[in-house]
């Protein structure tokens, strides 16, 4: 279990980060469209897990925002924006902010990607959403890099982030 905070306060995650090095675990989550995806989606391609709480918040918004304009420097790489917001929530939001870049994803329908990841926020106010965090991962699926964002409302090392997958 770990911890982050929350405007200050200590909240507590289902579990860890898995660990650089480390095989990613596989998870389905939900698109845009209602389709089921998994990490096999995306095979041959590095990809940018940007963990959110919720895309109806600022911080959350702004990363999806910086990485759909950093990703269009990359090839062979995608961002994947996993949050528990609903679909449709999420397609308006890319809609609305012009987001053509990042693919969003919702773990509405099996609720595990959280666990398997260990950033489902487990008490306080957030309970029941994830932590903020960014996996990234290579071609094969790896674990190139890990950040737990420690506060929530920071916005995660983007820079890093983007090295990690160059």
């Amino acid at each position: 279990m770990a911890t982050v905070k929350l405007h200050g306060n200590t909240i507590h995650t289902s579990g860890e980060l898995p660990k650089p090095g480390a095989q990613a675990p596989d998870f389905v989550v939900v698109k845009a469209d209602l389709s089921d995806v998994s990490l096999a989606s995306f095979a041959g391609k590095k990809k940018i897990l940007n963990i959110v709480p919720s895309l109806d918040t600022g911080v959350c918004a702004a990363s999806a925002k910086r990485f759909n304009d950093e990703i269009k420097k990359l090839s062979d790489t995608v961002v994947l924006t996993i949050s528990m917001d609903l679909p449709f929530a999420q397609d308006r939001f890319c809609k609305a902010e012009n987001i053509t870049n990042v693919i969003t994803l919702s773990d509405m329908r099996k609720k595990d990607f959280g666990r398997k990841y260990g950033v489902e926020i487990v008490d306080g106010p957030l309970a029941g959403v994830f932590a903020r965090a960014v996996v990234a991962l290579d071609a094969q699926n790896k674990v190139v890099y890990t950040q737990l964002v420690p506060e929530i409302t920071q916005e995660p090392d983007y820079a890093k982030a983007l090295a990690a997958v160059k």
